[in-house]
């Protein structure tokens, strides 16, 4: 009697490649919990224009999910498809009209959106000014069980093609557009409905110092282009926590491919918020790089920052009140749109499945710099930064805030 092969692990486009690191076909991955995924995330913004546009993409192979996003904020009104599919139908980055190409990797990554009933299209390539900028691998435990098991790596670029909202075309050059993007795998947060009851479980226990601020930036000014990222307590210490995010500090810069990188070693910063909410308003980092080289950042936020809560990611943002790893219906795609005003802000909004308006505040910046290089040089450029700031923050004087699920932080107060 002849055996057959698992025919819930099927071979794969990617099988035919010698990338394998497991004795499994690329449609197994080594653990069961629904919150091992892999995606992506990239944008695309000008200052000048005020215009940023946030894309993802994260496949959930144990719920055989594979979901994607566009979005497009443009001078605060922002306009955002979401879309699902059955992951093992077929395997491509692709979901619906949303589709990723590697044309080169690291080097040059193609993003289309076609014409669709939400009023966006999109057809861009993704530009890489340097390397990617690989981070430590982090993980994080509940009780003994690894609740963050994830590595991520980020790189900065410029964007090329153009990009169409509701009949309003934007030419996208090289020249004046940003970009920025991350690629993540693992295990990650636990995003309900996915989760258990929390009632069947012991309370959560509150080991070491806890996370409250997350900040990232993605900069290109003159010939430099490079990320960094901070995570502070709640009395601004940059020291490893328990959390989806804990590596205290991490940032380098690059000069092209070629040059050899240039790592910070040490960060202080002074911030500004906007009024009423925990969005920047502007700011100034101070930086030490490994060679004693002194580096100072100023930024203004060009417009108000973009909420994330219409990507997807979490509940209240999906009609039917999932997220991106869930069912969505037989359809292929499933695909809903919706657009909002978030140009004054805290803006009133009300999420999905709920009854009561919530004040919303953005989390994605994108900003002006003058950066001033350890020759003294001070040059201008533009940057993407996200700031996550959970609960009490004694250096900017937050207090403590009342839990809001996965948007903790995210901009939900």
């Amino acid at each position: 009697m002849s055996k057959r092969s698992n025919p819930e692990y099927p071979l794969t486009p990617y099988d035919e490649y010698p990338v394998h690191q497991a004795p499994y076909p690329v449609s197994y991955v080594p653990a069961t919990d629904y919150a091992w995924d892999e995606g992506y995330f990239y944008g695309a913004y000008s200052a000048d224009k005020q215009v940023l546009m946030l894309t993802g993409m994260r496949i959930n192979p144990n719920a055989d999910i594979i979901g994607g996003h566009l979005g497009v904020n443009v001078r605060g009104r922002q306009r955002t498809v979401r879309i699902s599919r059955e992951w093992r139908k077929h395997w491509y980055t692709a979901v619906g009209p949303l589709r990723y190409d590697v044309i080169e990797p690291y080097r040059d990554i193609r993003i289309t959106l076609e014409p669709n009933e939400s009023g966006l299209s999109l057809d861009l390539h993704w530009i890489g000014l340097g390397p990617a900028h690989m981070g430590e691998r982090h993980v994080a435990t509940v009780r003994g069980r690894r609740s963050t098991d994830q590595t991520r790596y980020n790189q900065v670029g410029v964007a090329r093609g153009w990009m169409e909202v509701d009949g309003e075309r934007f030419e996208i050059d090289p020249g004046s557009w940003g970009a920025c993007r991350d690629h993540s795998w693992g295990i990650y947060e636990a995003r309900p409905p996915l989760v258990p009851e929390p009632k069947w479980l012991p309370p959560r226990p509150a080991t070491g110092p806890q996370r409250a601020l997350r900040f990232s930036m993605f900069f290109a000014a003159g010939e430099y282009s490079g990320h960094m990222h901070l995570h502070e307590d709640e009395d601004g210490r940059q020291i490893a926590t328990n959390d989806v995010f804990g590596i205290p500090f991490e940032g380098a810069v690059d000069r092209g491919f070629e040059v050899p990188r240039l790592h910070f070693a040490e960060v202080k910063h002074q911030f500004a918020f906007a009024p009423g909410t925990r969005a920047l308003k502007s700011g100034t980092l101070d930086l030490c790089d490994d060679d004693d080289g002194k580096w100072k950042f100023e930024f203004e936020v060009a417009w108000p920052a973009a909420p994330v809560i219409q990507c997807g990611y979490h509940l209240g943002s999906w009609r039917d009140g999932g997220t991106i790893a869930t069912y969505h219906g037989p359809q292929d795609p499933y695909l809903e749109w919706d657009e909002f005003d978030f140009s004054e802000q805290p803006a009133p909004h009300t999420l999905y499945g709920q009854k009561e308006s919530r004040s919303v505040y953005g989390v994605e910046h994108v900003a002006r710099i003058r950066l001033t290089d350890p020759r003294g040089r001070l040059l201008n450029g533009q940057a993407e930064i996200e700031v996550f700031l959970n609960g009490r923050y004694a250096p900017y004087g937050f207090k403590a805030q009342a839990p809001q699920g996965g948007l903790t932080g995210r901009g939900v107060i």
